[in-house]
């Protein structure tokens, strides 16, 4: 699916289209049966010039949907059309002209009338459920738009900035599950993530479980609770959640990088690849930062070049990824790469220990998977 277009005349509605496009996918990506490709692929196409057929090719899919969203006052408009990638022949298309008032009943609309042309005839009940409303207010699901806009720059200005915006959003619709879930792990990642004092980390557990209690079914809360359970070192309860929500949205491939990062955690880093592959294979152009999560599986299956490259691919070199990158080349007996890298390490964190950054910011589940860590943090030449 590629971005909806945003016709507004003001670049900073970018943020609303985008958004109807991702939960168009989202409903989408319910269905088992469909190969819904990520909306990081797809959006890189944005304001490209490339023929549909190269687009198909590049995504490896048979058909592209394509739209806009129009906001004028009080009134949206949205136009859709799926195209056939190969031939580029128009399929299906479709306006829908409505206050603001029925956004979601249009996205609903949209959504329902895509997977039928896909898939054909889908009982009534599944549909509904697969394509429920996330919430009645359209000005708290603004707000998790902008919220979510944010969030993914992942710096401290843009973490604070999603904060306002998600807890405004649960102050206009208490039982705004996935706003309420987002509300409570952007405060961990405020504070460390992993290393988040524990006070935190017990606060943005209960704020999650109220969520997931307010909606069961929606598989982002289950997978953020599910990073606020491992970051408390629950391994099981992590996997548990991880699991439900794997099994309510399938081609969730951030899901699936969750689920490949967990089974490096606890010493499965073979599964953890095959995750960590299919979900690049759903998501072609993947972020960067999918990258940390191959090296931790590389890593403790002592392929250490592998591991160091996919360190060095990641797209902000911090005190964490430089010292996981300082251990690999110092297992591979690369001295003049590994001092440089402990330099990056020291410059960042003159204060760094071993045994903290082990005890605060390292998940690995198992002695021999933590030990073999903790022996090329040393051997670079770390303090202890």
């Amino acid at each position: 699916m590629l971005p909806f277009d945003n016709l507004s005349g003001q670049p900073e509605e970018t943020y609303f289209s985008d958004g109807i496009t991702e939960d168009i996918v989202t409903g989408l990506a319910h269905f088992r049966s469909l190969f819904v490709i990520a909306r990081n692929s797809s959006f890189a196409f944005r304001g490209k010039s490339i023929e549909m057929a190269e687009i198909g090719r590049r995504l490896g899919v048979s058909y592209l949907l394509e739209g806009s969203v129009r906001r004028a006052g009080a009134r949206v408009r949205i136009t859709a059309q799926l195209i056939e990638a190969a031939t580029g022949a128009h399929l299906w298309a479709e306006r829908y002209d409505r206050s603001l008032d029925d956004i979601f009943a249009v996205q609903d609309e949209v959504a329902q009338t895509i997977v039928s042309t896909l898939v054909g005839r889908i009982e009534d009940a599944m549909l509904q459920q697969s394509l429920r409303r996330p919430t009645t207010s359209l000005a708290a699901y603004d707000c998790l738009l902008r919220g979510l806009a944010h969030f993914r720059n992942d710096t401290e200005t843009a973490n604070q900035q999603a904060r306002e915006m998600f807890e405004k959003a649960v102050s206009l619709d208490e039982r705004y599950a996935v706003a309420r879930s987002y509300s409570a792990f952007v405060k961990v990642a405020q504070n460390g993530h992993a290393s988040a004092p524990a006070e935190v980390l017990d606060a943005a557990y209960t704020e999650a479980k109220h969520a997931l209690e307010l909606d069961p079914l929606e598989s982002r809360c289950h997978r953020l609770l599910s990073t606020i359970c491992l970051y408390r070192r629950e391994y099981d309860q992590a996997e548990q959640h991880l699991r439900r929500a794997f099994d309510l949205n399938p081609n969730d491939t951030d899901g699936l990088i969750m689920k490949g990062r967990l089974l490096a955690f606890r010493g499965r880093p073979e599964d953890a690849l095959v995750c960590l592959e299919a979900a690049c294979r759903l998501n072609p152009l993947r972020p960067r930062w999918y990258e940390a999560h191959f090296g931790i599986a590389l890593y403790s299956l002592r392929r250490f070049a592998e591991a160091a490259q996919a360190f060095k691919r990641m797209p902000l070199s911090g005190s964490w990824s430089s010292a996981r990158l300082a251990a690999c080349y110092a297992q591979l007996e690369r001295t003049a790469e590994a001092q440089a890298a402990v330099a990056e390490v020291l410059r960042l964190r003159p204060d760094f220990s071993t045994a903290e950054y082990m005890r605060k910011s390292v998940l690995l589940e198992h002695a021999e998977d933590r030990e073999l860590l903790r022996e090329g943090l040393i051997k670079a030449g770390l303090p202890a």
